[in-house]
């Protein structure tokens, strides 16, 4: 059995959906917080079974499309009851997607990521180690690098230097994984997402809010005078990286983190054109100055994480925005 955390989530939900699909036996897990629009987290079970109006605090609700799947609403700070679910629920691997996210937003409230994102990820892999579980896999981000001169970004260089809350956060993650693999033998595999995109995505991230100013008329805000570029990658992709990780047993190093990319980073005037081209309709754009926080360029080096697992990222920009906003259309009858 596999233990979800965030499988309310943009990735979580696709993750779910592909877990459950193999037959995997899987317990979701999720606060629903309303970081952004709920309804569509709830619209995200709804695809798995899950009826929101059968979801109440620490109660199991089964799912009426999986039989293999159960859905928990719970919070990670809570740490009796986390410990009560592992006591319930015989888990042989975590996998942990849930956490506050957000950059810009972590620069208003970071306490919000002290909480959710490193005492809840504290109490969870205290919990994963005391349980004896086989494998803690956890999702890490491409801001941990901050602004580095360093293109493309690989694992082995230097990342103490965050530029936002948000990005201390993961780098905090992965600091406390690797102590728990030294010292409890845990094995913890960190992935580093690089701007994840695609249908079901979140309403606070890149095509999302384009895509809504494109269709309204607003305009698009782009920083650093929109000199800035970010490793898009598509959601299939990030969910086959994670499934390799998932299903490979063989591999026996302690602690690893790995790059999960595109490798192909992408301007955001011609992110922007793509949009365009699949909207059918002109952006109207605003430059702005550069925000604090804000990484000028992301771009993957995903050859260490190629070696390890095979992994190679399938979908591009074109398929990649066409998809989204096909899903955008009808999810939103636009």
């Amino acid at each position: 059995m596999i233990l979800l955390t965030g499988c309310a989530g943009f990735i979580g939900f696709h993750l779910a959906a592909e877990l459950l699909n193999r037959g995997e036996a899987l317990i979701g897990f999720d606060s629903l917080n309303d970081y952004y629009d709920i309804s569509l987290k709830y619209s995200r079970l709804a695809e798995l079974g899950i009826n929101k109006t059968a979801i109440s605090d620490h109660l199991p609700v089964q799912s009426a499309k999986y039989q293999n799947f159960r859905f928990i609403k719970g919070n990670l700070e809570d740490l009796e009851f986390i410990r009560t679910m592992f006591s319930t629920y015989s888990f042989k691997k975590v996998v942990h997607l849930a956490a506050q996210a957000g950059i810009r937003h972590s620069l208003n409230f970071p306490r919000e990521y002290l909480n959710a994102n490193i005492i809840g990820f504290y109490n969870l892999l205290e919990t994963v180690a005391d349980a004896k579980i086989e494998h803690f896999i956890y999702a890490s981000s491409s801001s941990v690098y901050g602004n580095s001169n360093s293109i493309p970004f690989n694992e082995e260089e230097r990342n103490d230097f965050p530029l936002s809350m948000y990005a201390a956060s993961k780098k905090t993650n992965e600091l406390l994984a690797h102590a728990f693999s030294t010292t409890k033998g845990l094995r913890t595999t960190g992935l580093r997402f690089f701007t994840v995109y695609g249908p079901w995505g979140r309403p606070d991230m890149t095509p999302f809010l384009f895509t809504d100013a494109i269709l309204k008329g607003y305009p698009i805000k782009l920083f650093n005078e929109g000199n800035l570029s970010r490793d898009f990658t598509y959601i299939t992709d990030i969910v086959h990286g994670i499934l390799l990780v998932v299903n490979t047993i063989s591999r026996n190093e302690p602690f690893e983190v790995f790059n999960i990319g595109n490798g192909k980073p992408v301007e955001l005037f011609d992110f922007i054109g793509e949009l365009e081209q699949a909207l059918g309709k002109k952006a109207v754009i605003d430059l702005l100055p550069k925000q604090i926080g804000e990484l000028d360029n992301t771009w993957a080096n995903t050859s260490k994480f190629e070696i390890a697992y095979g992994f190679k990222s399938s979908v591009g920009i074109n398929t990649g925005i066409t998809n989204f906003v096909a899903w955008y259309r009808d999810f939103y009858k636009i």
